[in-house]
């Protein structure tokens, strides 16, 4: 079970209490230019089946950790869908900096970049649990909320509004 306590600046944030919760963000954790201070960090470990013939980590499941860790993070918030309200994948950008290889352990870093309307765009960053100075992969990816009745675009809830602040 995990508990939220407010971070300087931003809404509340998450305790790791087991390896299914997101852990508090490191400071001293940057790589190159500063850049917020994460919103949220998901623990992922890397599992034998996501390596490819190269034996690293395959470039598409570098997707199935960020979407992992967008789930952990929206699991704390409440009221981020309803059946008037869901949101969908509308873009995605990765940069490979470095092959992940097994057996690690990561920490995925969400940080807000952008709100809009009915869109939000959170930067990612994927780093080693234990050195978070070497940077796999960086990017962003955009998530619009939506009416899946019409596939029209609806506001943002105010529980994602709030939780990206």
């Amino acid at each position: 079970m995990s508990s939220t306590q407010p971070a300087p600046g931003k809404g509340t944030r998450q305790r790791k209490t087991d390896s299914q919760d997101g852990v508090p963000a490191n400071d001293a954790a940057e790589t190159g230019a500063a850049s917020p201070r994460p919103l949220f960090v998901a623990p992922i470990g890397v599992r034998w089946r996501d390596l490819d013939a190269f034996n690293h980590v395959n470039n598409s499941i570098y997707l199935t950790y960020l979407e992992e860790a967008r789930l952990q993070w929206l699991r704390h918030v409440p009221g981020w869908f309803d059946e008037q309200s869901m949101p969908v994948l509308a873009a995605s950008e990765i940069n490979y900096r470095r092959p992940i290889e097994w057996p690690a352990q990561l920490d995925v870093e969400l940080t807000c970049e952008r709100l809009g309307n009915s869109s939000i765009t959170l930067a990612h960053r994927i780093v080693d649990a234990d050195d978070t100075t070497r940077l796999y992969s960086d990017g962003k990816v955009v998530l619009v909320w939506m009416n899946p009745a019409t596939g029209k675009p609806v506001p943002l809830p105010p529980s994602i509004r709030e939780a990206a602040t």
